[in-house]
């Protein structure tokens, strides 16, 4: 029986290069996004050739309501749940300096990528644990994708980079609170990608990595996350619980 992988955010971006890496490493997939079903057809069709069983949950992860549904329709369609992939996240919709920022821009980022992450990892947590008492063989683990913005400073945009710190500590919290039922959690931290995401600053970070910005002068791909993410889910690295993995090129490596 395959193994199954929920990735919220995963119909486009680096949800989706982590979707189809799984998908060629013999998972089955349910993908969650917010976007209509009708607008994600091609996606599924594409995860499909690739010879996975895969379904769309629509949904806003930062609401109670919209998460229990995305969890009912993966028990319904298959039943079990191996790997969670927290991988839905926002930015401001508008950058402004930490000293004009709003509190509903920080409301709306935080309960996106922060609240809805770890009240979804709870939910998804004890079906885990309990699926692990019901059968010893069972496998899982936890994947929280985070950003370089949990270190590295923007203060044009601090309420995304205190999301992240948030994101990262709830990897260790989840990560030792589940010890004792051997399903570790991660968390891998991208850096510059090349997604919609980062398509309205594609000129300054194509200067900035031409300059030396990363030591590995190119943008990051959604597949370079992928793999990682896949190798994480095959238990390549079982003992690493609680660990950060950076996928930045180099950038974060201090230099002189």
């Amino acid at each position: 029986m395959k193994e199954v992988a929920l990735v919220t955010g995963g119909s486009r971006g680096i949800g989706l290069g982590i979707v189809q890496s799984l998908a060629r490493s013999g998972f089955d997939v349910a993908i969650n996004g917010v976007r209509s079903a009708e607008a994600v057809v091609d996606v599924l069709d594409q995860i499909r050739a690739l010879g996975a069983d895969v379904i769309y949950c629509q949904g806003d992860i930062s609401l109670k309501a919209d998460r229990n549904r995305i969890i009912g329709q993966v028990k319904n369609h298959f039943k079990r749940l191996n790997v969670l992939v927290n991988n839905a996240g926002i930015a401001p919709h508008e950058r402004r300096d930490v000293l004009t920022a709003t509190e509903e821009s920080f409301d709306e980022v935080m309960n996106t990528n922060l609240k809805g992450p770890y009240f979804l990892t709870q939910e998804v947590a004890n079906w885990m644990i309990n699926q692990k008492q019901s059968d010893p063989d069972y496998t899982a683990c936890i994947v929280n994708v985070s950003s370089i913005s949990a270190t590295v400073v923007s203060v044009n945009r601090g309420e995304y980079c205190l999301s992240k710190v948030g994101v990262s500590m709830a990897t260790q919290l989840f990560a030792v609170r589940l010890g004792e039922f051997d399903i570790p959690v991660y968390e891998v931290r991208p850096g510059v990608i090349d997604t919609d995401m980062t398509s309205g600053v594609k000129e300054k970070y194509d200067k900035l990595i031409g300059e030396g910005l990363c030591v590995q002068k190119r943008w990051g791909q959604p597949e370079d996350v992928g793999k990682v993410v896949s190798a994480l889910a095959q238990r390549s690295f079982p003992y690493s619980t609680g660990q950060v993995i950076m996928i930045d090129g180099g950038l974060t490596i201090p230099r002189l």
